[in-house]
């Protein structure tokens, strides 16, 4: 955000004229009623100077203003309003009974702009037919359960080599789960993309994929302010073309290898089908007429797209929840009897099918979600037609914010919503019984909703379970010194000091 002012401050003679015409001329009515309310905007610059550069202080921000306006509110970006939106009933509203009218993104999306280099991605791309492609043959080929079932082999594989690796650890050694978990969760959805590449491979991928994700906020300016932003900021330039000509040459070799091997052996007889090999056969139509492959760069795009948005996210809440899991005993020794009433004892493995079978599990998974949520907010929706939002109007195309983690942690819907209680995810069932529902059924969005909701929740879903169903099956997990959950901003909102565990074994 401090990239805007600078640059804001060069242009201001540039723009003076068509921001004072758009200010003067624009209402903030319309014939179908107001704007949500808001803090008074600056003439020309609307609330530029005090919006953070830190999500987590954007955060505060609008959990501040909704109190005093509502939990739909305005801030403007010169004279373009941005909606606020903090209130899961006005939230479902636009999501899901408005789901095609808020089912576009804005111009430019930041993230897909930078991390995907303006190529096409399912995230960021508009709502249309391409979108509706790219998505259906994710979600027909890769998270189909034909898809998922076949790479049980590669989760079992992951997991017996991390729970080898906290076995080689000592009773007396410290160990930080976060370098554990990552090369787990990473190495597992870049298999799932390139095939079994080889541990070295891996560990290249998984280092540029994870560096650049890191890296997003010091690049962001080049999405903002594209052109202007390439001219001042010349070293930053540099080293953003830099990564992207580095992950270029480590994830296109992987690429090629899958074309080859699929012009050798054909579709049919690959033994295994990579995310790759679904994107390498499919046909875009982006108009009449023009018809085809997807470009090589596309291809490496949504690829890499698959690795960051499906590894990073379940990343972060697995050691989130592990996170609490270290620091809460009574949760971690009741999550052990649960599973316990299931497998039997000495058993080597929490098998798939049997995580069904667990529901204090899911509970404890639902309830690190609600506190949790990898992103602050929603990737930003916009509007294709004028709406009316809780007795407010929102101008079409405009850029509407949901609130997640201020929903998650929302005062007048849980109670004590700062206290880890898996136990508030259970509700009665119709014959008595208690149940944990989908998180779709309870008051929080970590994963959106919609038409746009996260694609991948139900596969990232069971990856969690499954690992962290085995590791607290396997090892009890004791805290070294008190469990620090200040937050961070890492590309996602990630612990800001990993946790540290004593790791004792469990089943001989």
């Amino acid at each position: 955000m401090e990239a805007w002012l600078i640059i804001l401050a060069s242009l201001s003679a540039c723009f003076f004229i068509k921001l004072l015409f758009s200010l003067l001329f624009s209402s903030k009515t319309t014939k179908d009623g107001e704007l949500p309310p808001g803090p008074p905007p600056l003439p020309f610059i609307g609330h530029l100077h005090i919006l953070p550069k830190s999500t987590l202080h954007l955060r505060t921000l609008v959990s501040n203003f909704s109190k005093k306006y509502g939990p739909i509110m305005t801030l403007r970006v010169a004279s373009k309003p941005l909606i606020f939106i903090s209130s899961y009933p006005i939230a479902h509203h636009a999501l899901v009974k408005n789901s095609a009218v808020f089912a576009d993104r804005p111009p430019i999306v930041p993230v897909s702009y930078v991390l995907s280099n303006k190529r096409k991605d399912i995230g960021g791309s508009r709502y249309g037919n391409t979108w509706r492609l790219l998505r259906r043959n994710l979600m027909s080929e890769a998270l189909h359960s034909t898809g998922v079932k076949s790479y049980a082999f590669a989760r079992k594989r992951t997991l017996e080599a991390m729970i080898s690796g906290f076995k080689q650890c000592s009773k007396d050694d410290t160990v930080r789960l976060f370098e554990h978990l990552h090369q787990a969760v990473f190495s597992l959805f870049i298999r799932m993309t390139y095939g079994d590449i080889g541990d070295e491979a891996i560990k290249e991928v998984e280092h540029i994929q994870y560096k650049f994700l890191t890296s997003y906020s010091e690049f962001s300016v080049f999405a903002t302010w594209p052109t202007l932003g390439k001219l001042i900021y010349r070293q930053k330039w540099e080293r953003y073309t830099d990564f992207l000509r580095r992950q270029y040459d480590i994830l296109m070799p992987h690429i090629r290898a899958r074309q080859n091997l699929k012009q050798k052996k054909g579709t049919k007889e690959v033994e295994l089908v990579t995310y790759t090999d679904t994107l390498l056969d499919l046909e875009i139509t982006e108009g009449a007429g023009n018809q085809g492959k997807l470009e090589d760069a596309d291809v490496m795009s949504l690829s890499s797209e698959f690795i960051n948005a499906g590894a990073d996210t379940t990343n972060t809440v697995f050691h989130w929840t592990m996170a609490h899991l270290v620091k809460d005993p009574r949760v971690q020794a009741k999550l052990f009897a649960a599973i316990s009433q299931v497998v039997e004892q000495g058993a080597e493995e929490v098998k798939e099918e049997d995580l069904h079978k667990i529901p204090y599990l899911k509970a404890v998974i639902l309830e690190c979600l609600r506190m949790h949520p990898p992103n602050t907010s929603l990737v930003p929706h916009t509007n294709t037609e004028d709406m009316e939002l809780s007795g407010y109007n929102i101008p079409k195309h405009t850029t509407v914010l949901i609130g997640t983690s201020i929903i998650g942690r929302d005062p007048t819907v849980w109670e004590n919503p700062d206290e880890f209680r898996p136990e508030r995810m259970f509700s009665v069932s119709d014959n008595g019984e208690e149940e944990v529902g989908d998180v779709s059924s309870f008051k929080m969005l970590p994963f959106g909703a919609g038409r746009r909701m996260c694609p991948g929740y139900k596969y990232g879903t069971l990856i969690l379970e499954y690992f962290i169903a085995n590791l607290i099956w396997h090892f009890e997990w004791k805290k070294v010194d008190d469990v620090d959950l200040t937050e961070k901003e890492a590309f996602l909102v990630v612990m800001k000091n990993p946790v540290r565990a004593q790791v004792i074994p469990r089943v001989k």
